[in-house]
C-alpha cells in the first residue's frame, strides 16, 4: 500500500484526513470508501486500513523500488488509455459492464470511468497487490476531483489472471453491454520462465503442437495471446466488445487460430499505435477491436491507425481457405497459392557459434573467441548467412563452419578416430556444446547439430534470407570444391543441376511470386518469410503463367556464365520435370529425418 499511497496529491491527501481522522471501524470505513469510490471492499483487512490511517498522519513516505520484468510489465499510460476510451466512445461503444483481466496501475479503469456514464459495475482482475492498492486510490482521487461522475460498483481482485474463472462472471452481464479492456502482459511463456516466475499460465501445449513443433519453438506462445483468447472464450457470445492492446504478432495468431475457435465475433479491427513512444517498446503493436455474439462469415481484420480509424490501410486473415498478410494484393495472385514442388529447407542449427563458425585469416581458421586453431580441413565448408544474399549470384563467402554430421542423428565418435586435432578442440570446448539450452540437443551425440541432410550437400542452392523484409533470393554455388552450407536463419532449396537452379531462381524473383509472398507474409514479424510460406508457392503453375519468353528476358539479369545456360530445350526439360517431382508428396519436417545408418557406423560427411 506505501507504494500507492506515495503517488496520491496533498490535497487529496486533505480530504481524507477530513473524512476519515475520527474513523476506526473497518466496516464503516469500507461502507466510507464505497460511497466515495464505488469499489467494495476498498480494505481487506483491518491492518489494511490500520496502514492508512498511519499514512494519514503527517510523515516522510519511504520510496519503494519493484522489479516488474517477470510480469511482461508494460503500464498503459493514461494519454493512451484515454485515447482508446475516446476512440470507443466515438464507434459508439457504451457499456454498462466493464472487464480487465490485468488492470495494472488502473489506466484503462480510470479512463473508461471518464468515458463511459453509462457504466453500472466494473470488475477487474490484478495479481500484484501494489498495483491493486495503486489503483483502488487512483479512482478515489479521480471520484474527489470529480464527483459529478457516475458510480458504478467496481470490484478489483487481488487474483491470478490464470486461475480466476472469468466464466462465473457471465451471470453478472445477462442485461448488459460488456466491455472486454485492457493491456495483457508483453512477454511469451518461455520468457517468464526463464526470469523463474510464478506468472504464468498451467503448463500445457497451448496450442496442441505436434512433438517436433513443440520442441523446436512453435509451443511458445505469447500471454497476451493466451489472455485475449480466454477472453473471448468466456464472453464472446455475450453482448459487448474487446479492445484490447497486443503486439501485433499476438493479432495476427488470434486471427489465425478463428477457424478452430470458432468464436461469436465480427467487426475485427487492429489499430496501429507508436509502442515506442507510449511503452519505449521497439515492437509493433496495436489496438485490437471486436464486437461479440455476431459471427461473420467473413474472417478478416481491418488495418488502420488509432490516429486515423477511419483511414483502411490493408485488410488480413482469411481468404478463400487461406491465412493472408494483404486480402487484396492476394485476390491477384492465389491462384500461385498452392504447394511447392521442391522441400525448403532451413540452415544448418547448432547454437555453437564461437566453437562451430571459423574465419580464414592469410590461411589460418580462427574461432569466434579470435584464437587461431590448428585442424583438418575436411569437416570444413563455406557458410552463407542472412546478411551475405543481397546479389542474385553468391561466388563468395566471408566464414566458415564445422560440420559434424551428415544427417540428423548421426553418431559424431567417427571424428576421434579420422580427424584427431578436430576432435581434441571439440573436445576441449565441449562444456559450449553442454550448455546448449534447446532440449532439441537432449539424447543427442555430444556434437550433434540439425538441419542437415543429403539436401545440406548439394552443389547448387536458391536461397532466401527470412529476417529481411525484401523476399531477395539468390543462387550459391559451390566454393573451392565444397557445398556451401547456410545458417538456420536462411531457407534454401538444393539442386545437383545448376540450369534447374537457375529456373527456380528467375521463377521465384519473378512479379507474380514477389507479389504472392509480400500478400503471404507479415513484414513485422521477425522472420517474414518462413518455411511455411515458401512450401505455399507453386513454382509449376507460376512457370506455366510466364512462359519461356519472359524467363529469357529475365535471365539477362543473370551473370553470362548462368545466363548462357537458359535454352528452350532446358526449359521444356524443366517443365516435364515439374510434371515427375509434383507427383511426389513433399517431406514437410523442418529436420531431416534420423539417419538409417547405424550409430556405430563411421559417417564421413565428404
Amino acid at each position: 500500500m506505501k507504494q500507492a499511497l506515495k503517488h496520491i496529491e496533498p490535497a487529496t491527501v486533505e480530504f481524507l484526513r477530513s473524512r476519515f481522522h475520527r474513523l476506526r471501524e473497518l466496516e464503516r470505513a469500507n461502507a466510507e470508501m464505497q460511497l466515495l469510490s464505488g469499489i467494495h471492499s476498498f480494505f481487506p483487512t483491518q491492518q489494511d486500513f490500520l496502514l492508512f490511517l498511519d499514512f494519514l498522519k503527517p510523515k516522510q513516505m519511504v520510496t519503494e523500488t519493484i522489479a516488474r520484468r517477470e510480469y511482461g510489465d508494460y503500464q498503459t499510460p493514461s494519454m493512451l488509455s484515454d485515447i482508446v476510451c475516446w476512440f470507443l466512445h466515438s464507434q459508439e461503444v457504451s457499456p454498462t459492464a466493464l472487464v480487465e483481466p490485468t488492470f495494472g496501475k488502473g489506466a484503462f479503469i480510470v479512463s473508461a470511468l471518464r468515458s463511459f456514464p453509462t457504466l453500472k459495475q466494473v470488475h477487474a482482475v490484478e495479481i500484484y497487490e501494489p498495483y491493486c492498492w495503486h489503483t483502488k486510490f487512483a479512482i478515489l482521487e479521480l471520484f474527489i476531483k470529480e464527483p459529478a461522475l457516475s458510480h458504478p460498483s467496481i470490484y478489483l481482485y487481488c487474483d491470478d489472471v490464470f486461475k480466476f474463472a472469468f466464466s462465473k462472471l457471465v451471470e453478472n452481464f445477462i442485461d448488459d453491454r460488456l466491455l472486454v479492456l485492457g493491456n495483457p502482459p508483453w512477454v511469451t511463456n518461455s520468457e517468464l520462465s526463464s526470469l523463474n516466475s510464478t506468472n504464468v499460465p498451467t503448463k500445457s501445449n497451448f496450442k496442441s503442437f505436434n512433438g517436433l513443433d513443440a520442441i523446436t519453438g512453435k509451443g511458445n506462445f505469447d500471454i497476451g495471446e493466451y489472455i485475449i483468447l480466454s477472453m473471448l472464450n468466456a464472453f464472446a457470445n455475450r453482448n459487448g466488445s474487446l479492445a484490447m492492446l497486443a503486439k501485433n504478432s499476438v493479432i495476427k495468431n488470434v486471427l489465425q487460430d478463428l477457424p478452430k475457435t470458432n468464436y461469436s465475433i465480427s467487426n475485427l479491427f487492429s489499430l496501429k499505435f507508436d509502442a515506442k513512444l507510449y511503452f519505449n517498446a521497439s515492437v509493433e503493436a496495436s489496438l485490437f477491436r471486436c464486437d461479440f455474439a455476431q459471427k461473420e462469415n467473413k474472417l478478416t481484420c481491418k488495418v488502420a491507425s488509432l490516429e486515423s480509424p477511419q483511414v483502411i490501410e490493408s485488410e488480413f486473415g482469411w481468404a478463400n481457405e487461406k491465412f493472408v498478410s494483404d486480402v487484396s494484393l492476394y485476390q491477384e495472385v492465389q491462384s500461385f497459392d498452392g504447394s511447392s514442388p521442391f522441400v525448403w529447407r532451413q540452415g544448418v542449427k547448432h547454437d555453437c557459434s564461437k566453437i562451430l563458425e571459423l574465419d580464414l585469416i592469410e590461411g589460418k581458421y580462427k574461432n569466434g573467441f579470435n584464437k587461431f586453431i590448428d585442424i583438418e580441413d575436411d569437416l570444413i565448408f563455406p557458410l552463407v548467412k542472412s546478411s551475405d544474399i543481397q546479389n542474385g549470384l553468391i561466388l563468395t563467402h566471408r566464414k566458415f563452419v564445422i560440420i559434424t554430421q551428415k544427417k540428423v542423428g548421426d553418431d559424431t565418435s567417427y571424428i576421434a578416430e579420422r580427424f584427431p586435432h578436430l576432435n581434441q578442440y571439440l573436445l576441449d570446448n565441449l562444456h559450449f556444446f553442454s550448455e546448449r539450452k534447446s532440449s532439441i540437443y537432449s539424447g543427442r551425440s555430444p556434437f550433434a547439430i540439425f538441419g542437415i541432410g543429403d539436401y545440406s550437400f548439394k552443389p547448387y542452392k536458391v536461397a532466401i534470407s527470412g529476417l529481411y523484409k525484401k523476399p531477395k533470393f539468390s543462387l550459391i554455388q559451390p566454393a573451392n570444391g565444397k557445398p556451401v552450407m547456410l545458417d538456420d536463419t536462411c531457407y534454401f532449396l538444393g539442386f545437383d543441376d545448376q540450369t534447374q537452379a537457375a529456373f527456380v531462381l528467375l521463377l521465384l524473383n519473378s512479379e507474380p511470386v514477389q507479389k504472392l509472398l509480400r500478400s503471404l507474409a507479415f513484414l513485422d514479424a521477425k522472420r517474414p518469410y518462413t518455411k511455411d510460406i515458401l512450401m505455399r508457392v507453386d513454382l509449376f503453375k507460376v512457370a506455366e503463367f510466364i512462359g519461356f519468353e519472359k524467363i529469357s528476358q529475365l535471365s539477362t539479369q543473370l551473370p553470362e556464365n548462368v545466363s548462357q545456360l537458359i535454352n528452350r530445350n532446358k526449359w521444356n526439360e524443366f517443365l516435364i520435370s515439374g510434371v515427375r517431382i509434383t507427383k511426389t508428396k513433399p517431406q514437410p519436417s523442418l529436420f531431416d529425418e534420423p539417419s538409417t545408418i547405424p550409430a556405430n557406423t563411421v559417417s564421413h560427411v565428404v
